[in-house]
């Protein structure tokens, strides 16, 4: 008896078919044939055919098991034996296709390792052509379906080889349709995308060989934001000079044998020149996968030569970066609102202690709040980790699951550290983290990531006034400051200590050689006008700060309007409730998320603050929603020129205790003297 599961299952004796009926029927074969010839328990069989196993789960096995054992039982070598606590299904080895198809490929490796090519390249093709599909096509159950990626990766493999070999005996011409049809279903495959520019090339089609290149390369750009591997961009530019290795006139052909080995170095397959080993049938082995791990990678930005300040933040995060974590790995996340310096804090960080993290350091920008793009997602930023960690594009699965579960294999018993900057939530950063201690991993984001658990949280605020202005100082020089330091003061409060803000402002400054600082401050003193100020030609405050409002619905960005016309910095809840006309739970509920996101901050319990850049920032939403203006309604602008009124009497009745009543532009923008700041 036949059986055949390199395609949809069948079974076969004397050649003519057998039906096996129903589908519980034909699971339970191809869970046998996976073990063929050891023992499956009952327990086994039923969690693979049932989500949920009924009370009657194993009398349906021993019916299903009596059905089949009526099929088998018209060939003497095949038997299915009941044991003690399960059942095993004995056949010939050659009876399975798939043992054909691996004993087939093995030997092709024998021939390669001595010299035999041709030989080599018969065995693959007899291999291949044993498929006639995915493997096991139509059985869902989890254990066949794992079976079936690794025997359809081996299979892809194999057809990689025999490209590879025919290409070295001097195929060109006859291959190029074969590459294309397998490189457009398998457009990852660095292998196939090679043979094909390597038989173009040699057919005397370099323009095309180039296009092939280039189609790949804006493939891999576009689905996974990577570029090609360094073995695909070392054929791109021999075939580009007309190398010797392009042309095919080494004996060894390394440009075929390069590609090859790539394949097969994640494969768990031999690369030519070496000897054979047994066929391990795992697509990834963890153990080929850590070998060619690159060891000392370092993908960190560069640290900021003029960075100020963070004294205290710095020495906690370098004391927990010091300790030993245990069997979990250290994830510290840096949180704050836009352009207070958490990636620079992180990177600078990172830079300190990476002797104690030397199996590589990666950098991950993950863009959860730029204006220009959306979050990267984390099948993408895997997929850069993978790739920076060695291991190629076509060997990356498919699934996020999947690349996650490869990634931690990539970490474990190494000392990483891992930047993640700028997420957007928990749900981009947790598939990205180490499964094991003794590594890393640095998280920056605008919001409260309190759903990561066991991550160190640390909060990050505006810089203090004297931080502020030595920045301020550092950018436009000693002299120039020291002539003017009441405006060195009061630049960086109307910048509201941000250091984003206040690195843009020092900049400018510096290029204006002829301003004093109080031309400055003058620049900076209404919100239209520093709105336009503190802006370059790549860095602009309001739209960073703007794309903190991104991720809110329109409910809370109609809230962030109203609050940012309160008269006074800080708004309680009550005040806050006057002015949207909104419940004090909604309005509780409301400041919660701001919160989150960094959009305020809690001076005290029920009374929040604003900072004045976010303030300047809110009120201007009304242009990016239509019909904001309108939604606002009166009961918005009556109950601002109610708290306006309100403030100017305490002010009456208490001289010193408030400030005085505040103009409509200063209400909305202009900094309180004590707690503009934050």
């Amino acid at each position: 008896m036949e059986f055949l599961v390199l395609g949809a299952l069948e079974t076969r004796h004397s050649g003519e078919p057998v039906r096996v009926r129903g589908m519980r029927q034909q699971k339970l074969l191809a869970l046998l044939l996976l073990h063929a010839n050891r023992v499956v328990p009952v327990d086994v069989l039923v969690d693979e055919l049932w989500e949920d196993p009924p009370t009657s789960a194993r009398p349906q096995v021993h019916n299903a098991i009596r059905d089949l054992r009526r099929i088998l039982s018209a060939d003497e070598e095949t038997s299915l034996v009941t044991m003690d606590v399960g059942y095993r299904l004995v056949v010939p080895d050659d009876a399975v296709d798939a043992h054909r198809f691996t004993a087939r490929v093995r030997a092709a490796r024998t021939a390669e390792y001595e010299g035999r090519c041709a030989d080599a390249i018969r065995s693959l093709q007899s291999a291949v052509d044993l498929w006639r599909g995915e493997a096991f096509a139509g059985i869902q159950c989890p254990s066949v379906a794992s079976a079936a990626v690794k025997l359809n990766e081996q299979r892809l493999t194999a057809l990689e080889d025999l490209m590879a070999l025919r290409l070295r005996i001097g195929e060109t011409s006859s291959l190029v349709g074969e590459l294309r049809a397998l490189l457009a279903q398998f457009p990852l495959r660095d292998s196939l995308r090679g043979s094909l520019m390597l038989a173009l090339y040699r057919s005397g089609r370099q323009a095309d060989a180039l296009a092939v290149y280039d189609e790949g390369r804006r493939f891999l750009a576009d689905t996974l934001g990577l570029e090609p591997s360094s073995r695909l961009r070392t054929l791109h530019a021999e075939i580009l000079a007309d190398s010797p290795v392009a042309r095919g006139q080494t004996p060894a052909d390394e440009a075929v044998r390069a590609l090859v080995g790539s394949a097969r170095s994640t494969t768990g397959l031999p690369p030519s020149g070496r000897a054979p080993a047994a066929d391990t049938g795992v697509p990834l082995p963890h153990a080929a996968v850590r070998a060619s791990h690159p060891a000392g990678r370092n993908d960190l930005p560069h640290d900021l030569p003029d960075f100020t300040g963070r004294e205290t933040e710095l020495t906690t995060l370098l004391g927990l970066a010091g300790q030993e974590h245990g069997t979990t790995p250290l994830v510290i996340t840096v949180d704050g609102m836009g352009g207070v310096g958490k990636t620079a804090l992180a990177v600078r960080v990172a830079h300190r202690v990476t002797d104690r993290y030397p199996d590589g350091q990666y950098y991950v920008a993950l863009h959860g709040h730029r204006a220009d793009r959306p979050p990267l997602p984390p099948e993408q930023a895997l997929a850069a980790l993978l790739q920076a960690a060695g291991v190629p594009p076509e060997a990356h699965p498919r699934t996020l699951e999947e690349r996650s579960a490869l990634w931690r294999s990539r970490l474990v018993g190494r000392r990483c550290l891992l930047v993640l900057d700028d997420a957007v939530g928990t749900a981009q950063v947790a598939p990205l983290l180490p499964g094991t201690g003794g590594s890393l991993v640095l998280v920056t984001s605008r919001r409260k990531l309190t759903a990561l658990d066991g991550a160190v949280p640390q909060w990050l605020d505006v810089l203090p006034p004297a931080d502020a202005a030595a920045l301020f100082t550092r950018i436009v020089g000693e002299r120039r400051a020291a002539r003017e330091p009441d405006q060195v003061a009061r630049a960086v409060e109307l910048c509201g200590h941000l250091p984003l803000a206040v690195r843009i402002a020092a900049c400018r400054l510096r290029g204006r050689p002829a301003w004093r600082i109080a031309d400055l401050v003058d620049r900076l003193a209404g919100a239209a006008r520093r709105a336009r100020f503190l802006q370059t030609a790549d860095r602009d405050v309001m739209s960073v700060l703007r794309a903190s409002f991104r991720h809110l619905d329109p409910a809370l960005r109609r809230f962030s309007r109203l609050i940012s016309r309160h008269p006074a910095p800080v708004c309680d809840v009550d005040e806050a409730a006057a002015l949207t006309g909104l419940p004090v739970g909604d309005v509780e509920h409301h400041f919660d998320v701001l919160l989150e996101h960094n959009l305020v901050r809690e001076e005290a319990p029920a009374r929040f603050l604003l900072h004045t850049l976010l303030r300047d920032c809110a009120r201007d939403l009304r242009a990016g929603d239509a019909g904001g203006e309108q939604a606002d309604g009166t009961h918005g602008h009556a109950a601002v020129e109610h708290e306006r009124a309100r403030w100017a009497g305490v002010g009456a009745a208490q001289p010193g205790r408030v400030p005085a009543p505040p103009t409509p532009e200063s209400a909305v923008s202009a900094p309180p003297p004590a707690a503009v700041t934050v």
